[in-house]
């Protein structure tokens, strides 16, 4: 177990998989300044370990992923607070990690839950996932990325649609509709993330860390700067010892042997 100076946060190591968990149940796992403090002490902690590839994130209990913001605080955001943007600058640090990440969703993701999740590469929802953007219920808008990431997934009128209206979607239309890349029962929720954490750490470090980069900038730009970026980023591992190892490996028929999962 990793100290993330709160109770508020859990994180463990779990192979090479680290396991970030928002820990207040008994709330729905809202989201409050400690817990703002833990996920920046997980990533503080974990981001240089060699020893660590994945992230998983997740919510304790079964009720919630995590269930938004704690609106007794937010009752005291001021102009200035909307300024430091704090929650959008810690999940735009999460979603510009080196390493993969994935959301393990079990129960409610709304708010800047829903924006946690999409900042990870990957979202992984159990059958009792609830997504939405309901911020408009309070007078105010998705403001931790919620505006932006949104649409990029789900389309622009789709992500119009959810966020004015304030709707909440099950599962099962998350996956029909993009915002989540697979659908599994509750109680093989976390075994589900953890093999594709462990898919991901078989292969090559470099390329998945490269990949990630690669599909992530290449989407914010026009194509042509994408293809230069993934020329760049092939130049680079066409010249690695990486691709020497998994070429060989292949040719030889055996697994390869990554220098990270020495």
């Amino acid at each position: 177990m990793v100290d993330t100076g709160t109770g508020t946060v859990t994180a463990e190591l779990r192979g090479r998989v680290a396991v970030v968990t928002v820990n207040r149940p008994e709330v729905r796992n809202a989201l409050n300044f400690g817990v703002l403090d833990g996920i920046e002490a997980a990533l503080d902690a974990f981001e240089r370990r060699e020893d660590v590839g994945a992230v998983v994130f997740t919510g304790a209990g079964e009720k919630s992923f995590v269930a938004g913001a704690d609106i007794s605080q937010l009752v005291g955001y001021t102009l200035r607070d909307g300024l430091r943007a704090r929650m959008q600058r810690l999940y735009d640090r999460v979603q510009d990690l080196e390493l993969p990440t994935i959301a393990a969703v079990n129960g409610f993701a709304l708010g800047g839950g829903n924006e946690l999740a999409m900042s990870c590469d990957i979202r992984i929802a159990a059958g009792n996932a609830r997504f939405g953007l309901p911020e408009t219920n309070l007078g105010i808008l998705p403001g931790a990325g919620g505006t932006q990431r949104l649409s990029r997934l789900v389309g622009l009128g789709r992500a119009q649609e959810m966020i004015l209206t304030g709707r909440i979607i099950d599962a099962e239309e998350a996956l029909r509709i993009g915002l989540v890349t697979s659908v599994v029962p509750a109680e093989e929720l976390m075994g589900a993330a953890l093999a594709t954490a462990e898919t991901i750490l078989a292969k090559g470090p470099l390329a998945v860390r490269l990949a990630k980069l690669v599909v992530r900038n290449g989407a914010e730009t026009d194509q042509r700067t994408g293809l230069l970026l993934e020329r760049l980023a092939q130049s680079l591992l066409y010249a690695s010892d990486e691709k020497a190892e998994g070429a060989s490996a292949f040719l030889e028929k055996r697994p390869a042997r990554f220098r990270e999962q020495d």
